[in-house]
């Protein structure tokens, strides 16, 4: 399995698809409690045109905590360092809830290396319930455990629609979610996350083409929350309905085709 070791001697895990020098690449970035899994529905829709980077970020799956701060600033440039590491010097990136902050970051810190950026659930500022299931879901971690926190946090990062859908094997999933994270390493996501600046901050300096997708079943985001991210970086705003939090599982196709329709806009 393919690792990245960063300056500070933090391993990093990560997965090259359809890598070819003469496709751009797009890299995919992942919520909280997610890996390189939860995106492998995709890589099949994007290979044929992109060269697909996936990882896991510090504190995620595969990856090593490590010893630095974890940090937008921090993700933003160990995402950097992997682009140098697999020899590409420009990405276009697509992050989910976490992933997005980080891929707004790095287009902010880094605009040279980025071409365009998808945000996918995430709004201007955390609304005060977003802060309060960060803050609950740390308070059931820390009474009880990981699969608690889990069974939690599903209703909230998934749509009714897909719930329904999914109902039987509900249990399976938790279960998955469970073994791919540590209890440790998501109460350390989830307390750096707290000391995260709003979106509205980072958003301001960043000039890369980017669009915003919002979903109409996500207590998280809202769509003038999403709204608003999309105007501060002079970008798109795409909202979808019937969809949750976790639109790129809960709408697959949907997800793909929109992401691919921006990236391929000349």
């Amino acid at each position: 399995m393919p690792f990245f070791k960063t300056q500070d001697g933090c391993s990093l895990y990560f997965e090259t698809h359809g890598f070819d020098s003469a496709r751009p690449l797009v890299v995919f970035l992942n919520g909280i409690m997610q890996t390189t899994v939860y995106w492998k529905m995709h890589v099949a829709a994007f290979e044929d045109r992109f060269q697909v980077l996936l990882y896991d970020a510090r504190a995620q799956g595969q990856s090593d905590s490590g010893e630095r701060k974890l940090s937008l600033e921090n993700h933003a440039a160990d995402l950097i360092a992997l682009l140098d590491h697999v020899g590409v010097e420009k990405a276009d990136l697509v992050g989910l809830s976490h992933g997005a902050k980080v891929a707004l970051a790095c287009a902010a810190h880094f605009p040279e290396r980025v071409g365009r950026v998808v945000l996918c659930s995430v709004g201007a500022k955390s609304t005060c319930r977003a802060s309060l299931c960060i803050k609950s879901w740390l308070e059931t971690l820390k009474s009880s455990g990981l699969e608690e926190m889990v069974w939690a946090a599903l209703p909230i990062v998934f749509g009714e629609n897909f719930l329904k859908r999914q109902n039987r094997i509900l249990d399976s999933m938790v279960k998955a979610i469970v073994k791919r994270n540590t209890k440790e390493a998501i109460i350390a996501q989830l307390e750096a996350m707290t000391t995260y600046p709003p979106l509205s901050a980072v958003a301001q300096t960043v000039r890369v083409p980017c669009m915003v997708i919002s979903a109409s079943d996500d207590p998280l985001v809202t769509q003038d929350g999403a709204g608003e991210l999309a105007m501060l970086c002079g970008g798109d705003h795409e909202h979808i309905t019937g969809a949750g939090h976790s639109f790129p599982t809960e709408a697959p196709e949907l997800f793909s085709k929109t992401v691919l329709r921006f990236l391929d806009t000349t």
